[in-house]
């Protein structure tokens, strides 16, 4: 066999044949199992994550999705995105930012991002919605819109912007303007975008207004809708304040105008179905060399749904997390990596839709053993180049240091968990972290929480992140401080809730337990994308446009 016609053979990966994980539920275990199924069918936490989700899908409201639709004459968000992706099948990227904020409710921060296919390709879109706030940019837009920008930088995705917004919210401008990750980082991204080949296309489909205006003028390439697109740094309003000549929208910077004259766009679109042909076709010159679609893994031996009872409620309704990792894993099959030692932490290796991945996984306090242990593997993972998926429940408990012993086990304990952070954070593999219970304390760090920086991180709604556990709290107060116990475990119960968290752009979407499977497959899919661009060696200074 010729060298040519050995490298045009599929490859396939290395055979497995990991255990099987059978463990269903057994007779003592369902009490726990029912209190969590009761927890996750009637409890808040999910009616809520219901309510939100209607919510959140119906934008701004009745009156501002008929001006949008009707006065303006434009397309809802969605229907958007129906008519530039392949499919609707996509994944939203935190859907609940915005909720619950000091200034209001401001559904989806006012955009949408995610990760769609465009030609069969994954691509990043940040996608303004006019009928929340005009598409005005509040401070957690901002954060929004950077979070997907990062994710486009992390992951080598291209990312297509579809811009509809009226500028920045000028009453909270010292939030969005002058620090170093808010209103002016957008165009510091696209331009270390553009550097490291990272291809953008932007749809002006809507009003692009003040520093909005750089958006489109520092993609690679633009499209610009007739009559409904604008670009400008002042409107009409300031040009006669500042000169006294009345002008239109169009005049001033309609698409004739930038497409025919200032050269600021590169296709002229007259409606806006044209506007996304345009830029699938744009995408599909990117020079992507995709694989064959590759094969479904095998299904866990139990069903997904299982995973409504395994989310647990309490500390005290945990059961082993080796049960979450038998229901996500293709075929229940996982090879468990120093079973006998440090077994607070469950590490080892399995596949989910035939992407090799080393789990890291939570099944009580992290000790100095399971810390040494999650360390050594963590660096093994990062040796050999595989994926970490984190499923992360830590445990609340207090430290006292009341006798020597004691003192030396916390030292001991703590120069782990250092070691810990350390291989975590310096591992230059992807990272994907789900939050299927707790994310306390410095334990949420070692498990690669989101200062940690992974690729995507997931909250289930029964999710709790706070610096400290409610309930737990009250061991740092003084033994008096009944009121003050009560009302500290009052907040952090308020204040750690996933939809809370969620609200701020803490974690990129509260999931449902059953979707978890699906939602790793497509994150993989998602990371692995970069690996079949082929134009990345070269290196390359910034794009010029004219």
């Amino acid at each position: 066999m010729t060298v040519l016609q050995w490298s045009s053979r599929k490859r396939t990966s290395l055979r497995s044949a990991f255990p099987v994980l059978d463990l269903p539920l057994q007779p003592i275990q369902r009490h726990v199992y029912e209190a969590n199924l009761r927890n996750s069918y009637f409890c808040s936490v999910f009616v809520r994550h219901s309510e939100l989700s209607e919510k959140v899908r119906k934008g701004g409201g009745e009156n501002a999705v008929a001006r949008h639709t009707q006065r303006n004459k434009k397309l809802l968000v969605r229907d958007r995105l129906c008519l530039l992706l392949d499919d609707q099948d996509f994944l939203e990227l935190s859907p609940f930012a915005g909720l619950g904020l000091p200034y209001g409710d401001i559904p989806s921060a006012g955009c949408l991002t995610g990760i769609g296919r465009i030609n069969g390709l994954w691509c990043v879109f940040i996608a303004n919605d006019a009928t929340v706030k005009g598409g005005t940019a509040y401070p957690i837009t901002v954060k929004k819109q950077l979070r997907a920008q990062q994710i486009a930088i992390q992951n080598r995705l291209p990312c297509v912007y579809l811009v509809d917004s009226g500028g920045a919210f000028l009453p909270l401008q010292s939030e969005i303007f002058p620090d170093k990750n808010q209103g002016g980082r957008t165009f510091y991204n696209e331009a270390i975008m553009s550097a490291l080949k990272i291809p953008q296309v932007a749809v002006v489909c809507g009003s692009c207004t003040a520093g909005g205006a750089y958006v489109p003028t520092m993609a690679e390439e633009a499209v610009m809708v007739h009559r409904i697109g604008t670009i400008f740094l002042g409107g009409p309003p300031l040009v006669k304040a500042a000169t006294g000549e009345e002008v239109s929208p169009e005049q001033l910077g309609g698409a004739t105008l930038h497409a025919e004259v200032s050269g600021c766009v590169d296709h002229f679109a007259s409606e806006e179905k044209e506007a996304y042909d345009y830029t699938r076709n744009i995408i599909s010159t990117l020079n992507f060399e995709l694989p064959e679609e590759d094969e479904e893994g095998e299904e866990p031996l139990h069903p997904s749904e299982e995973l409504l009872g395994l989310a647990p409620q309490s500390y005290c309704y945990s059961l082993d997390v080796k049960m979450v990792v038998s229901r996500l894993v293709d075929g229940s099959r996982f090879q468990e990596f120093k079973a006998r030692y440090g077994d607070t932490l469950v590490t080892g290796f399995a596949k989910v839709h035939g992407h090799l991945l080393g789990i890291v996984a939570s099944n009580g306090e992290l000790s100095y053993q399971a810390a040494l242990k999650g360390s050594h593997f963590v660096q093994l993972c990062d040796q050999r180049d595989i994926p970490l998926l984190f499923l992360q429940n830590t445990v609340p408990t207090p430290t006292p240091t009341l006798t020597a012993s004691q003192a030396e086990l916390n030292s001991n304990r703590l120069k782990a968990h250092g070691s810990m952070m350390s291989a975590v954070a310096c591992a230059a593999v992807p990272k994907v972290t789900v939050v299927i219970g707790g994310c306390h304390g410095a334990e949420s760090y070692m498990m690669c929480g989101r200062s940690f920086d992974p690729n995507f991180l997931f909250l289930w709604p029964n999710a709790r992140v706070s610096l400290m556990a409610p309930g737990p709290a009250g061991s740092v107060l003084p033994p008096d401080a009944d009121v003050e116990d009560q009302k500290l475990n009052r907040r952090l119960k308020e204040e750690s809730s996933a939809f809370f968290s969620s609200g701020r752009l803490w974690d990129d979407g509260v999931i449902l337990p059953q979707d978890t499977r699906k939602v790793l497959k497509v994150s993989l899919d998602i990371i692995k994308q970069q690996q079949y661009q082929k134009s990345t060696k070269k290196l390359q200074t910034t794009l010029l446009r004219m």
